[in-house]
């Protein structure tokens, strides 16, 4: 640690700390245009100059590069300083007298009108102001060297090679977010820090993924962030002063040796895109479920509000259930929570925007659970309409100039026989709920079936719904089958119920019906390993022959009648045995 003085006050301060640091930590204000945190100091615009005593005089220094020496003395607002900070902002002020970063450092320093005038004069209020920090960041943090400077003198400016669009931009923003005079600009919303909105915003690099978010942590979007696009950049883990970002950290797995596993995966929501009659991701206004989900929650881009991308309340509403389920082309089976959820967006479209006409198209309304026969009625009375029949397809209307960009939807109408165009501004797709995608992949790591809808299939579907075949593996939720919040609660704590049975009695009973390897006989050909649906079979490299976990085995004869040298037999079930049962049978 070094000792500085800075206008009266002594401070101690690591070695190498800046001038210009220092003085932020005592809160010392020394005005700056070219300096910012995440770049090297570049100390052009000599705005942050400084004196350094020396002897009986001031040696002037720019804050922002110059090291602190011990027993430096500083001071920042000598008369000599003030006009050589004035004499700068007068010249840029001459140049670009309607930058409002310009004005503000005028203002600060007393001046009202420049004494001079400019050959180059911009009048521009979003003019560039040649700080260079765009070039800086391009170069120092992202990586990219996107952009550069041009010409010499006053004729200097910033540009792209050759004036061209730069193939190495990679689009990340950093040169707008440092820009002090707003001279580059995204063209759309700067959407930095907010999570992805699904359709209704970009993906951002780092972000907390939702207000209610635990634990309430940032995460970081490695297809988004420019590290992982370049290498270069690790300005979030600079400015951490934790230490709690290591981009060097990967995906790594973990062991651990446990006696049941609850397999709750969740599922997965239908991707509307294929369904191209409904428009999703081709028609403005078209959203799935969980993209109005997200707009109605008060975190969410609109904060609450319904609005189209124009920025203007909805006139009518179409909601269109079972968009992939009870679908001969996609799942024939249903999703069971669409019908109810697509009733409260109904609700809450009609209390948020009460002119707004809601269209609710539905094959059946099964409102089974408790309470939602009367939430159904509820709906109704406060004025949705429901029509009953498939939609056709949704295009745009396109009467007039007037109509553009409302939609038109085709639909049946089963209750009065009559095929129907209903024009609306806003579509919601209630998406089916579908299998995870990996759940193929999960069943044959835990030796699981599927039903012919690709969820996880139980033990018995009435008498023991959150069990497997295989011991020690339950399942729950969705993994199970769709079903709403309720359903997976119960089933969930029925479940973890069952796990807790067992973990209370430290001994577990097992069938004795399994089979046995006679290792005399095995001559480690494997053909018994893959046929195992039960994943009880194992090889061992060391004794070249295969072993049968007993805790696994249910007995069911495949490996016993697939073993080419007969050296796997079915505990209890021998050919000796079985044909000693028989001969006493036909000796009655």
């Amino acid at each position: 640690m070094i000792r500085v003085t800075i206008d009266g006050v002594t401070t101690q301060v690591p070695e190498r700390t800046t001038i210009l640091r220092a003085a932020k930590f005592l809160e010392i204000k020394i005005p700056t245009l070219c300096y910012h945190p995440l770049l090297k100091p570049f100390g052009a615009c000599r705005i942050c100059v400084v004196g350094v005593k020396k002897g009986l005089g001031l040696e002037m220094v720019t804050a922002c590069n110059t090291p602190c020496e011990d027993g430096m003395e500083v001071v920042t607002q000598a008369p000599e300083l003030l006009r050589a900070r004035r004499l700068v902002v007068e010249l840029m002020l001459a140049r670009w007298p309607n930058v409002a970063v310009i004005q503000r450092l005028a203002a600060e320093l007393g001046l009202d009108r420049p004494r001079f005038t400019s050959p180059v004069r911009d009048e521009r209020p979003d003019a560039c102001i040649l700080c260079l920090r765009c070039v800086r960041i391009c170069e120092e943090v992202v990586g990219a060297s996107a952009i550069g400077y041009e010409d010499r003198g006053i004729h200097r400016r910033v540009a792209t090679p050759f004036n061209q669009e730069s193939e190495a931009c990679i689009g990340c923003g950093a040169c707008a977010h440092v820009c002090p005079s707003g001279h580059i600009r995204f063209e759309g919303e700067d959407y930095r820090g907010r999570p992805a909105e699904f359709l209704l915003g970009p993906n951002t690099a780092i972000y907390v993924p939702t207000a209610q978010a635990v634990p309430k942590v940032p995460r970081i979007d490695p297809e988004s962030c420019i590290h992982f696009k370049t290498g270069a950049c690790e300005s979030c883990a600079a400015v951490c002063e934790p230490g709690a970002i290591n981009h060097k950290m990967r995906d790594e797995e973990i062991e651990l040796e446990v006696g049941q596993v609850l397999i709750a995966t969740g599922y997965d929501l239908f991707d509307a895109a294929p369904a191209a009659q409904y428009g999703y991701g081709r028609l403005d206004n078209t959203y799935t479920a969980l993209d109005i989900e997200r707009m109605l929650n008060a975190t969410g881009p609109t904060g609450g509000r319904v609005l189209l991308k124009n920025g203007q309340p909805p006139r009518a509403v179409g909601i269109i259930h079972c968009v992939g389920s009870r679908d001969e082309n996609y799942h024939r089976y249903c999703s069971r929570v669409c019908c109810m959820y697509a009733l409260k967006f109904a609700h809450l479209i009609k209390e948020r925007c009460p002119q707004a006409e809601v269209y609710n198209f539905y094959i059946d309304m099964r409102a089974f659970g408790k309470g939602y026969e009367e939430f159904y009625s509820r709906v109704l009375h406060e004025g949705a309409n429901v029509i009953r029949g498939r939609v056709a397809e949704v295009v745009q209307a396109g009467w007039s100039k007037q109509e553009e960009g409302t939609l038109l939807i085709r639909c049946e109408d089963t209750l009065i026989g009559k095929f129907r165009e209903i024009p609306v501004d806003m579509v919601i797709l209630c998406n089916a709920i579908e299998p995870k995608r990996d759940a193929a992949h999960l069943a044959r790591i835990f030796g699981l079936s599927r039903s012919p809808d690709g969820f996880f299939l139980e033990r018995h579907p009435k008498l023991d719904p959150v069990a497997t075949t295989t011991d020690g593996l339950f399942i729950a939720g969705c993994a199970q089958g769709p079903k709403d919040i309720p359903d997976s609660v119960a089933q969930a704590s029925a479940a973890a119920a069952r796990m807790l049975a067992t973990i209370s009695k430290g001994v577990v009973e097992i069938d004795p019906i399994r089979a046995e390897v006679d290792e005399a006989l095995c001559s480690g050909c494997r053909t018994c390993v893959p046929l195992c649906p039960y994943n009880a079979i194992e090889y061992l490299e060391a004794k070249k022959i295969s072993q049968v976990n007993s805790t696994l085995c249910k007995g069911c004869g495949t490996c016993v009648a697939a073993c080419p040298s007969g050296a796997i037999s079915g505990y209890g079930f021998t050919d000796a045995q079985v044909n000693a049962e028989l001969e006493g049978i036909l000796a009655l």
